[in-house]
């Protein structure tokens, strides 16, 4: 069990205490199994860095776990175990005791580098959206839901990796939150469908003459349709717009910080390249970046 109120209040390149190493290496754990990309990028932080990040991805990846696993009981129950976690955690932020497998880990980076706990509060939001919201009427409302589900967690990196202009790198942090989320909508059209959610927006839908029914016949025949390419086009160019209004936060990066999140940049935005070339048909396979492919790029971001 670990209580808040023992950490520094600055961040620093002090060793984690050894009673909060099972936490960290269980978000760790988390970053490694599912976020292959952000994985990657993460080992070219400073070591001192990395568990922090692993803290905010562990955070994350477990509350999606709860919401997402829909073999673990009906939507209320998820509703409560949600409940129940962010429960336990905003007691840590009161620094009440805290017994969890990763809490701990994640209240620690949070008191380090006084990360703002709106964002952690929105963040929660929008997965407990996700229980109830299966559909998004139009792009300002899958906005509104991609606030907390992806923009906070690019504020709350910020602190973590350094910016020399934390007010001028705030908006291009948001921008690559959102940017990731679209790329990842994108890439996991028929998984999210199979949980019965779409985060196109309807009225994109409707721009392409597509239905819902159509999404669920192109998953079942693993095969998209030339009105369902022109729409995942169009998402792409969003998507897009996103990529680009992030880069210049790349320059207000540290040195390996810089690299890290440019190396980041580089490998979610080739999953969109990987669309590209099935087509825009992301029906038959998962968009995955081979390995060759990747290893260059993360050559291309350690020259700058």
């Amino acid at each position: 069990m670990w209580q808040a109120g023992v950490a520094s209040g600055r961040a620093d390149t002090a060793p984690i205490a050894a009673e909060l190493a099972p936490a960290y290496r269980h978000c760790r754990d988390l970053h490694r199994r599912h976020g292959r990309s952000y994985y990657l990028a993460t080992r070219l932080l400073p070591a001192w860095k990395r568990p922090h990040v692993h803290a905010l991805y562990g955070f994350a990846r477990y509350a999606d776990e709860i919401v997402d696993r829909t073999d673990t009981g009906t939507p209320e129950d998820r509703a409560r175990r949600l409940r129940d976690w962010s429960g336990r955690f905003l007691a840590g932020q009161r620094g009440e005791p805290v017994d969890d497998p990763l809490l701990p880990a994640v209240l620690h980076t949070a008191e380090v580098f006084e990360l703002d706990p709106a964002d952690f509060a929105a963040f929660l939001d929008s997965m407990a959206m996700d229980l109830t919201v299966r559909r998004y009427a139009d792009y300002p409302a899958l906005l509104s839901y991609m606030e907390g589900s992806a923009a906070v967690i690019g504020t709350l990196m910020l602190p973590i990796l350094g910016p020399a202009d934390a007010v001028a790198a705030r908006e291009p942090a948001r921008q690559l939150g959102l940017a990731f989320q679209l790329t990842n909508f994108l890439r996991d059209v028929a998984e999210d469908l199979a949980r019965d959610r779409v985060y196109l927006p309807q009225d994109d839908l409707a721009r392409f003459g597509v239905t819902v029914a159509d999404l669920r016949t192109a998953a079942a025949r693993r095969r998209a349709t030339p009105r369902l390419r022109s729409l995942v086009a169009y998402e792409i160019s969003r998507a897009r717009g996103h990529y680009a209004a992030a880069r210049p936060g790349l320059d207000l990066l540290p040195g390996k910080s810089r690299t890290c999140v440019r190396a980041a940049y580089l490998l979610y935005g080739a999953i969109l390249d990987e669309i590209e070339h099935a087509g825009h048909d992301v029906f038959t396979r998962r968009a995955v970046v081979p390995v060759h492919r990747r290893a260059r790029l993360l050559v291309r971001a350690l020259r700058g």
